[in-house]
């Protein structure tokens, strides 16, 4: 008996993707095992280490285990530079952690099937990078995927520069589409309309209104691709898991926990389960 194909799509979201373990669990037990990954900024580095062959409950340790200051640096050339500054955090600490955290360094040596998403920051195309895209090796494909503007510098890939996959995917459901499947499930936690008030000490004013206008593009977003999805025929059956969110809280890392419970409470209602 052939196994069917199903195909994980694991939105960005930061530290709330740690709903995307949660969920997944729930998914599982209900026979809903993911044989190929496809995936957007902190959901692709969620994405890589399942591909990779690490359980739900590895990627949760590795998860608790990163500091703020491994991912979120502060530059401080940043404070002295103001708008002239290439953005807040330094890029090459990120790629460092991103390394670190894989038990593998390549594509190839995944077990499972990855497309990882990123955009071209000067055409606005949407790069893939592993299955279905370019080959590079993981940490940097990862770092162009999360590389979100004014947070991080842009990659530098073969003469483009490259930012978060989000900026033209949240949710790549057209990126799962191009591969044959009988069932995608879709796992959210970006920035939606329904997303609860931050409980994060409100950002300095030029930086809230730059996170209000990308959560306002990314929400409109996100919200087109799955009316594309609902209204394009011969679409495999999508499995739409959406957890509870907060706005913001991307380096909230005392709430992984949280966040994954959150993930299980969400597939539970997906598959019409009392949470």
């Amino acid at each position: 008996m052939t196994a069917r194909a199903v195909t994980a799509v694991l939105s960005g979201g930061g530290v709330k993707t740690a709903a995307h373990l949660g969920a997944l669990e729930v998914l599982a037990q209900a026979g809903h095992v993911p044989t190929r990954f496809v995936g957007t900024s902190m959901g692709a580095v969620i994405s890589a280490g399942l591909a990779a062959g690490l359980s739900i409950a590895d990627v949760r340790v590795r998860l608790l285990a990163i500091e703020r200051s491994q991912v979120a640096a502060l530059d401080r050339t940043a404070l002295v530079r103001g708008v002239f500054a290439p953005a807040m955090f330094r890029g090459p600490r990120l790629r460092e952690t991103l390394g670190k955290l894989l038990p593998v360094g390549r594509f190839a040596d995944l077990q499972l099937p990855l497309t990882v998403t990123a955009a071209d920051l000067d055409t606005g195309a949407l790069v893939l990078f592993g299955d279905g895209g370019v080959d590079a090796p993981l940490a940097d494909a990862l770092y162009a995927s999360c590389a979100l503007p004014v947070f991080y510098p842009a990659a530098q890939w073969e003469g483009r520069r490259l930012g978060d996959g989000g900026l033209r995917a949240v949710l790549p459901l057209e990126v799962a589409a191009s591969f044959p499947a009988d069932l995608v499930l879709a796992i959210d936690v970006g920035p939606g309309f329904d997303a609860a008030p931050s409980r994060d000490r409100p950002p300095p004013a030029l930086l809230r209104a730059h996170n209000d206008a990308q959560h306002l593009l990314m929400a409109t977003q996100t919200k087109q691709a799955l009316e594309l999805w609902r209204l394009t025929p011969g679409r495999p059956p999508l499995v739409y898991v959406r957890p509870a969110v907060h706005r913001g809280e991307t380096f909230a890392f005392a709430a992984v926990d949280g966040y994954m419970a959150a993930g299980r409470r969400a597939a539970a209602v997906a598959l019409g389960r009392s949470p």
